[in-house]
């Protein structure tokens, strides 16, 4: 599965502040700060990987939609996209 340049690129972005996010809640355990605060932030991350997880499936659904004889050849049919979208959700 070929996924676009920019979509990558957003999604390394989008990963270096899940990343920062997470050593943030590192921060706040450190610190004994109020354990609403930290479930507040643990969330805000976990939103935030599961919305890479969807940008990647739904780039590579397009590129499969847009190239079925490859995908399938690439052993990505529509129906193993479907299985990585169910994973997620």
């Amino acid at each position: 599965m070929q996924l676009p340049e920019e979509t990558v690129e957003d999604l390394l972005k989008r990963l270096k502040r899940i990343e920062g996010q997470v050593r943030g809640i590192q921060s706040m355990l450190s610190e004994e700060r109020d354990c609403r605060d930290v479930v507040t932030q643990v969330s805000a991350a976990t939103k935030a990987l599961e919305q890479v997880g969807f940008s990647i499936v739904a780039a590579g659904l397009t590129w499969c939609i847009a190239n079925p004889k490859q995908s399938a050849d690439e052993g990505y049919a529509i129906e193993d996209v479907k299985k990585m979208f169910l994973k997620l959700a």
